[in-house]
Formats: structure tokens, C-alpha cells, sequence
């Protein structure tokens, strides 16, 4: 009976991996893998392009395909690693040669991020840590096709107690219910609150209904004792704090 053939190069490159090596003589698809490797841990990911990375994240969630093609086809779709990463699952399913394992791979590494960026303002007080504040809502909400209202609810020393998604929209619009909001506020006992919205459309200019719906929560809020920090309204690339602009 005939043996298989054997796979030299992607079990050489499978012994040296477990090793903790790359292995520079291996050639194909291993040896491409093994250098994208080497690279990333001796240079850094600054040292791979938006497509290596993406790249990388496939043959890690599917090892017995050749990414590459994927993982261009990615930045092609959606202009950037960070596009790919941050676009909705169902977009994402729609990419030839992806597949669910390559799309649940991609919205892991955004959950990771997420958590990562809120662990740096979780039970911290936010209004000292304002900086790392705008990246976690920039990072939650800049890519977002549609409207989202979240509440960031305060205790009193204004250390970040729930960010909690409240009311979800359209393009251009999300409904709010001031009394949901505060009866929300007195269960967590938050007496502070951060509101914070998206515009899809990327200009985070406030409209006269956001500046109404602001002095409606304010007002709402105030009945209770708790206070309305700021309302900031995320766009891409840019955001705009409702109280700097002394509409608050």
C-alpha cells in the first residue's frame, strides 16, 4: 500500500512552534507563517501590514487554508485591519473564503480590545481620566451604522460604576426615556451620569433635538439629586463634549 506523502515544512514549522522557534528553512505556506511570526515577536506588530495581521488572526482560526487572499479581500471590503475588525458579523459572513470561524476570530480580537480599553476606566474617576474615556467610546461606538445611547452611571466620587447601552436607533436617530434612565440610575445608586451617543454619519455636531433631549435628562436627573456631567456625541474621528460648548 502507498504512504501518504509527507508534509515537511508545515511539520518542521509545527515542531519548531511548539519549540518556541520559527523556522527560517521552511518554505510554502509554513515558512510564510513561521516568518510572519518571527517577525511580529522580534519587531513588534508595527513591523506587519493591516493585511499580515489579519492574516496572522485567520491561520490561527483556520490553519489548513491560505489566508492571504482572505485577508486582502478583507482590506478591500472594508479599507483597513481596524474596518475588518470592527464590521458588524453580518457583513463579515458576506466575505468569500471567511467562514464562521474567521468571522468569530475577528469579533473576538474587538472584544478583547474593548475590554481592554474599559479596564483602564473601570472604577476609576473618569472625569481625571478623560483622555482614556474618549478612546473606549471612540473604540465602542466611532464604527457603529446606526445610533446607540449609553449612560455612564457615576458613584460619587465619579469612578465609572456601569456603562450600560440604553436605547438603540436608526441612522440618524435612537429614542431616549428620561424616566428609564434614572430609574436605572437609582438601581446601580449612581449619583452621576455621563451621556453619550453616536452620529453614523461621522460629524458629531449636535442637533437642536440633542440639545433638547440634554436639558430634558438634565432636568430629570436634577429631581433626583444626580448629577449630568456631560453629554458627548462620538463621530468618527471626532467627538464634541455638550458642556464645552456651554450647551449644558
Amino acid at each position: 500500500m502507498r504512504e501518504p506523502a509527507a508534509q515537511p515544512d508545515l511539520l518542521q514549522d509545527e515542531v519548531s512552534s511548539r519549540h518556541g522557534e520559527p523556522n527560517p528553512g521552511a518554505h510554502g505556506a509554513a515558512g510564510h507563517r513561521s516568518r510572519l511570526r518571527a517577525r511580529l515577536l522580534k519587531a513588534g506588530p508595527d513591523a506587519l501590514a493591516d493585511h499580515e495581521i489579519l492574516e496572522m488572526l485567520l491561520f490561527l482560526a483556520v490553519p489548513r487554508r491560505d489566508t492571504k487572499p482572505v485577508a486582502k479581500e478583507l482590506i478591500r471590503h472594508f479599507g483597513s485591519c481596524a474596518g475588518a475588525i470592527a464590521a458588524p458579523a453580518e457583513a463579515l459572513r458576506g466575505v468569500e473564503g471567511l467562514g464562521e470561524a474567521g468571522a468569530a476570530a475577528l469579533k473576538l480580537v474587538q472584544a478583547a480590545a474593548l475590554r481592554l480599553t474599559r479596564a483602564e476606566i473601570t472604577y476609576r474617576p473618569v472625569l481625571n481620566h478623560w483622555d482614556r474615556l474618549i478612546e473606549y467610546l471612540t473604540a465602542v461606538l466611532s464604527r457603529e451604522k446606526t445610533e446607540q445611547v449609553r449612560v455612564l452611571f457615576l458613584d460619587q466620587r465619579n469612578r465609572l460604576i456601569a456603562d450600560e447601552v440604553l436605547a438603540h436607533g436608526t441612522v440618524n436617530h435612537a429614542p431616549v426615556y428620561p424616566r428609564e434612565m434614572m430609574r436605572r440610575a437609582l438601581e446601580l445608586h449612581a449619583t452621576a451620569l455621563i451621556l453619550v451617543h453616536n452620529h453614523p454619519s461621522g460629524d458629531p455636531t449636535p442637533s437642536e433635538e440633542d440639545v433638547a433631549m440634554t436639558r430634558e435628562i438634565k432636568q430629570a436627573a436634577a429631581t433626583l439629586s444626580v448629577v449630568l456631567h456631560d453629554h458627548l456625541i462620538i463621530g468618527n474621528g471626532r467627538w464634541i463634549s455638550l458642556k464645552r460648548l456651554g450647551l449644558l
